[in-house]
């Protein structure tokens, strides 16, 4: 088969049919709008009032209270079972560091890929790192 037979002409307005909806073709290049349906909704705003924002500042306030309250009975819970707060805080910063630290090693990756002109994937196998670290 020679390459004549493969190549096809490019397709112009005036050779290739475009149908609408109704199934008729356009002719002479004119296209009409994909028909509009009215959305019959008022706008909802991606951010939504919570329920504390439509309480009186008296409601509000025992809201709060209620809700330290809580967060002391859980506090009091974890020193119970042995949980220091300082513990905690200090767990917490480690982990911190951590991510940070392993962005920092993600971005040299990353770097280093783009100019070897390789994936990040061939060189995690290159220094014998797991994908799921």
């Amino acid at each position: 088969m020679s390459t004549e037979q493969l190549a096809e002409p490019n397709p112009s307005p005036s050779n290739c049919p475009a149908s609408t909806p109704e199934g008729n073709s356009l002719k002479k290049g004119a296209l009409k709008r994909t028909p509009f349906k009215k959305v019959h909704s008022n706008f909802k705003s991606p951010l939504q009032v919570t329920e504390i924002a439509k309480l009186s500042p008296e409601e509000e306030v025992a809201e709060l209270e209620r809700s330290r309250e809580k967060l002391d009975a859980e506090i009091a819970q974890l020193e119970a079972e042995g949980y220091r707060v300082e513990e905690l805080e200090h767990h917490i910063d480690k982990l911190h560091e951590y991510n940070d630290i392993k962005d920092i090693g993600q971005s040299l990756l990353g770097r280093l890929a783009a100019l070897r002109g390789t994936t990040t994937r061939d060189l995690y196998s290159h220094f014998g790192l797991d994908l799921e670290d």
